[in-house]
């Protein structure tokens, strides 16, 4: 349903399900589908009827809004007394619980979102087969206007799971609907001792539905995680839950506050009301109560006692058929056939920060979570569009971990999220001042990881501080290098990481050609803190610079000879935040300088071909800035690298002074190839600027330079360029001999990389002579020869030239594919720059598709401000007139629409989109 259509302000919210859906499904068949249809047809007349809309439907549940109570509640009634009377397939017993709560829900981008749904929800849920349930906030609402003949019965307050505090709950009652119903179900009438929670539970549908189905098909089912990510809160809400299906009752056991092993057979029985008997253990008693009776144990936090747990535990199962185990630990138990669950942070805001409206970042676990903790702190407290950055900021930087959020939503009472936000650098102290009921460890956030970190090895309390040095994921190898020594030994690496996995301290990263590991942000800061105190820690971040300044030095030959190798960019690309993590060592290292000049002038070509223009020319100006006015060859790479950088941002006129700058460093050298090089560089930025005869003039002297020093293959391309200056110069006859003498050259040379690139070169001078034929014919020469060379960014380049040939000649179709092609390759690499370029073009050819077009402008737009390459002037100008035609044949509001939901979709989403062309 379309957001737009959804009544907002305080709207009546009904939910139905089918009771026994699972039994019917397996007594019918294939009927099954048929009676859901009936079912859905009969609901839905009774709802539209009474002013009811559809918001969803799930499998047999359905669920629809209203703007009026009176209307909710004779739908309802309606719906019950026609499918009471309806004749089903093979006369199946069908009957339909219905829960109905009035409320003020967030209409977000999937539907409805907020406690108030919920409690609708968790009311359908309590109810059974023919009862209609209401909640106390709507009847107040409806008050003594109910529809003729209804009435409301008092049923008392109850528990129902995830709701903070207890729900009043009313029964419908009228002419040709059921009276006599068992209890309601809720956590009053059923064995248990779940506590009663104060705050509501937010999200985690996914991960309860999937715990349940593996306790359907295993004995023990462990909830591992780290400190504060929800363990026993999660495991309480699929108690809950599941509670039903437990009639020897569902038992929580804690087990933080024993320090005893031989107490945990006591603590079992303690949960469950049973007395010590003199003659026998309290296993046994235990083992004796359950019997062969369905029960539920919940065994929270047991990683501190996990030898006695597994024993107590491997007894009971022996002893009790019908029980089940959950658990929550740091790591699992270790129990014969045990199934481990590991638990996600909280689903977060994806794509740029701050690009999420309010509405949009409603939908989000995490977010929600801490709107709901906020206004238990702070009642009028609201997710606007002021604060949506920062509350979806504050997320982000917690990992979605919920004791986290929590804390930070607390402190609403104080701050707003702007400076909330703006304090988590310090976040062990912000984070501080939880629930004086919750355990001492979950009061503060350090108190939560002191926890997890005193159950550590000796080895294992080493390790995770070096492993702090990390930003980002890392690799098996570079953990060995930097952070072995003394009671962590290399040889033991792999196991130790695998162990911090299983405690929930490293995240294996999974995918990619080898194994990688991280740490949540959180934990990592916290890892931080503790390396800090250590006398040695500035080694290893030494050590860490070390291991990525050889790196970078490794991958030298791949950028800086010949093509650019794609399983490079991959491989620096994974590195990325640790290659950061170098660069501002290194800078704030007084003896860093080194360092910092090896990383910035072997990273320039990387910068280039990921797009990451702004970012690297600001380190190459840090370490230009460390070198003064020295004359070598390391301040000449670097120069040429802030030329090649600035020159793609369009900035021609620091490009030609960082250039010339560096050839007048290799003048006073007085290496001619270097020279050479830097006559070409600068000569590049020169035909930029329309400087042809200057530009023409350095590279002949480049030409001859190269001949001296006999570099025939340098000879060869720098023909090539000479081509390039006479075609802008307005000489195509004397630029295609010059192209054909260098791809003879290049021939002559088996430079076959050359050839490809002089063929490219000269297509586009014939394109511009108007013959598209003998173009396109060059251009896939030169493609066949980069296919088989492996060079992806000229494939990505000549592919995007074929789609502009296709283009000029109106067959869009054709164009859009190459441009897809261009597009698919440059994602690949991360070339951001072509992948701007790229979502330009498949724009131009969607004109008949105008939203379309304008939301891949939009996101082009935002990449181009993003990584700091505006458009030129005169492809501004096309850009804006384009974006006016689409306004004249669509609207202008649609197409602004278009244009925003392109700018604040995340890049994934909109290359998904332009791979297809709908």
């Amino acid at each position: 349903m379309n957001d737009a259509q959804l009544p907002s302000g305080t709207v009546t919210l009904l939910f139905t399900d089918i009771e026994r859906s699972t039994q019917l499904l397996e007594e019918l068949g294939d009927a099954y589908g048929s009676l859901l249809v009936e079912h859905h047809r009969i609901v839905d007349a009774a709802a539209r009827q009474h002013g009811g809309r559809r918001v969803d439907a799930a499998g047999d549940g359905l669920f629809y809004s209203f703007g009026t109570a009176g209307g909710a509640i004779a739908a309802a009634v309606e719906g019950q007394r026609e499918l009471a009377t309806h004749q089903w397939p093979g006369g199946a017993d069908v009957r339909v619980r219905m829960g109905l709560h009035t409320g003020e829900p967030m209409v977000a981008g999937t539907g409805y979102v907020g406690i108030d749904v919920h409690r609708a929800s968790r009311i359908c849920s309590a109810g059974h087969g023919g009862q209609i349930l209401v909640s106390a906030a709507l009847r107040a609402l409806v008050g003594g206007q109910l529809p003729d003949g209804i009435a409301l019965h008092d049923l008392g307050e109850h528990r129902l799971r995830g709701l903070a505090g207890a729900e009043r709950l009313f029964q419908v009652m009228g002419d040709g609907l059921p009276e006599s119903f068992p209890p309601v179900r809720s956590l009053e009438t059923l064995p248990n001792n779940l506590p009663r929670q104060l705050s509501s539970f937010v999200g985690r549908d996914r991960e309860i539905d999937e715990a349940a189905e593996r306790l359907g098909a295993t004995t023990t089912l462990t909830l591992t995680g780290v400190g504060g990510v929800g363990k026993t809160r999660l495991a309480l809400e699929i108690g809950a839950r599941l509670v039903h299906a437990y009639p020897g009752g569902v038992w929580l056991v804690e087990l933080a506050s024993i320090d005893e092993g031989t107490l945990v057979a006591d603590a079992i029985a303690t949960a469950l009301g049973l007395k010590q008997r003199a003659a026998m253990s309290p296993l046994a008693t235990v083992a004796e109560a359950i019997g062969e009776r369905t029960t539920l144990l919940i065994l929270d936090n047991c990683e501190h006692l996990l030898d006695a747990v597994v024993a107590t535990a491997d007894g009971l199962l022996r002893s009790c058929p019908r029980l089940k185990l959950l658990a929550t630990s740091r790591e699992a138990l270790g129990l014969p056939g045990e199934s481990l669950m590991p638990v996600p942070s909280l689903s977060l805001p994806p794509g740029r920060p701050g690009a999420d409206p309010a509405d949009a970042l409603a939908e989000y676990d995490a977010v929600r979570l801490f709107v709901d903790r906020a206004r238990a702190a702070l009642p009028d407290f609201a997710l606007t569009e002021e604060n949506a950055a920062a509350v979806s900021q504050i997320c982000r930087r917690l990992d979605g971990m919920p004791l986290a959020v929590e804390l930070a939503a607390a402190r609403i009472r104080s701050l707003p999220p702007q400076q909330i936000a703006a304090r988590l650098d310090d976040r062990f102290r912000l984070l501080t001042g939880g629930s004086r009921t919750a355990l001492p460890r979950h009061r503060t956030l350090r108190a939560a990881f002191d926890w997890s970190y005193d159950l550590l090895t000796p080895e294992e309390q080493a390790l995770v501080p070096r492993l702090s040095v990390f930003n980002g994921s890392f690799s098996l190898e570079a953990a060995e290098e930097v952070c072995s020594g003394g009671i962590v030994e290399r040889e033991a690496m792999l196991d130790l990481l695998g162990r911090l996995i299983e405690r929930s301290l490293l995240v294996g990263d999974e995918g990619g050609v080898e194994a990688r590991y991280r740490m949540l942000e959180t934990i990592r800061d916290y890892a931080q803190e503790r390396l800090a105190e250590q006398e040695n820690a500035a080694e290893y971040h030494v050590r860490h610079l070390q291991w990525f300044v050889g790196l970078v030095e490794q991958a030298s030959p791949a950028f800086f000879s010949g093509p650019v190798k794609a399983e490079w960019v991959e491989r620096l690309a994974r590195d990325e935040e640790n290659l950061r993590a170098a660069l501002r060592w290194a800078d704030e290292d007084p003896n860093g300088a080194d360092a910092e000049l090896a990383l910035v002038s072997g990273l320039w070509r990387f910068w280039e071909v990921r797009g990451e223009l702004l970012e690297g020319r600001t380190w190459l100006e840090r370490g230009l800035a460390r070198l003064g006015g020295e004359v070598s060859q390391r301040r000449s790479t670097a120069l040429t690298g802030a030329g090649v950088l600035a020159a793609h941002r369009g900035d021609y006129a620091a490009a030609a002074a960082f250039h010339d700058a560096s050839l007048l460093i290799q003048r006073e050298i007085g290496n001619p190839w270097a020279v050479a090089a830097a006559c070409s560089n600068s000569a590049n930025v020169a035909v930029e600027r329309g400087e042809f005869e200057r530009a023409r003039q350095l590279f002949e002297e480049a030409l001859v330079l190269t001949r001296r020093a006999g570099d025939e293959h340098g000879a060869a391309f720098i023909i090539t360029n000479l081509a390039d200056v006479a075609a802008r110069q307005g000489q195509p006859d004397e630029a295609e001999r010059l192209y054909a003498e260098s791809i003879t050259a290049h021939d002559a040379l088996g430079d076959r990389f050359g050839v490809a690139h002089a063929t490219a070169q000269l297509a586009g001078l014939v394109r511009r002579r108007g013959d598209r034929d003998r173009a396109s014919a060059l251009l896939r020469q030169a493609l066949a020869i980069h296919s088989e060379t492996g060079d992806r960014r000229a494939e990505a380049r000549i592919h995007q030239n074929l789609g502009d040939l296709a283009a000029e000649a109106g067959d869009y179709a054709t164009a859009e594919r190459e441009y897809q092609w261009s597009l698919a390759i440059r994602a690949t690499l991360g070339a951001r720059v072509g992948i701007a370029a790229a979502l330009e073009r498949l724009a131009g050819v969607a004109e008949d598709r105008p939203e379309r077009a304008a939301l891949l402008l939009g996101a082009a737009g935002a990449l181009r401000d993003e990584i700091g390459t505006p458009l030129g002037a005169e492809n501004r100008r096309r850009v804006e007139e384009f974006v006016a035609q689409l306004m004249t044949a669509r609207g202008e509001a649609p197409i602004r629409r278009a244009l925003a939901e392109g700018r604040m979709s995340p890049l994934a989403v909109v290359l998904d989109r332009a791979a297809r062309r709908d």
